[in-house]
């Protein structure tokens, strides 16, 4: 009897284009989670930039460094409990530490497109200084999540063995045997 190559609770065993479909849904689970923090840290970092900015007399490019070093404490509680709590926890201060540093360069991107359309363009309205502010934060966050998610957050090398493991036993035919290879019940008679 011919097998589909569908998948499901119907007991039909599957391909490995199921593994990378289970990859690729991983991956968008990560990119969604990751998108949701980031949404919360981008109003969270709009928000302080033009109060900052219009409560004090602090320059443009300083608001908004302030306003980036607040969504980057709310953004580590965001990533570590929420799009990342499944990874490895073992390592907080290595963690912590690259999180810093790779989040440092994610400022310098930000607000060196600030910087350069303010001091560079002479674009200084408050309307400019947001579109670019918003800019620098998509230019940064491109970086922050292929660091974050290489670097940082790294997945736990069994949770790997694991998924790879389960592809395999699902790859299986029907009962489990592995072809070309006898079973104890074979064997013993």
């Amino acid at each position: 009897m011919e097998r589909s190559s569908k998948s499901g609770s119907d007991g039909l065993h599957t391909t490995p284009r199921s593994a990378v479909r289970r990859r690729f849904d991983q991956f968008a689970a990560e990119v969604a989670k990751f998108g949701a923090v980031g949404t919360a840290g981008l109003l969270v970092n709009l928000l302080v930039f033009n109060l900052v900015r219009t409560a004090t007399d602090l320059p443009v490019v300083r608001a908004s460094v302030t306003a980036t070093v607040v969504a980057i404490c709310t953004n580590y509680i965001g990533f570590r409990y929420f799009t990342y709590r499944d990874r490895d926890k073992s390592g907080r201060t290595k963690e912590l530490t690259l999180f810093l540093l790779f989040s440092a360069v994610g400022l310098v991107i930000e607000n060196g497109v600030l910087y350069a359309a303010t001091y560079g363009f002479g674009l200084d309205s408050p309307l400019q200084s947001n579109v670019f502010k918003f800019v620098g934060i998509g230019v940064a966050t491109l970086f922050r999540f292929w660091s974050y998610r290489t670097w940082v957050f790294r997945t736990l090398p069994a949770r790997e063995a694991v998924a790879s493991a389960e592809s395999f036993l699902e790859e299986l035919p029907e009962g489990g045997a592995i072809p070309g290879r006898r079973n104890q019940r074979q064997r013993v008679g």
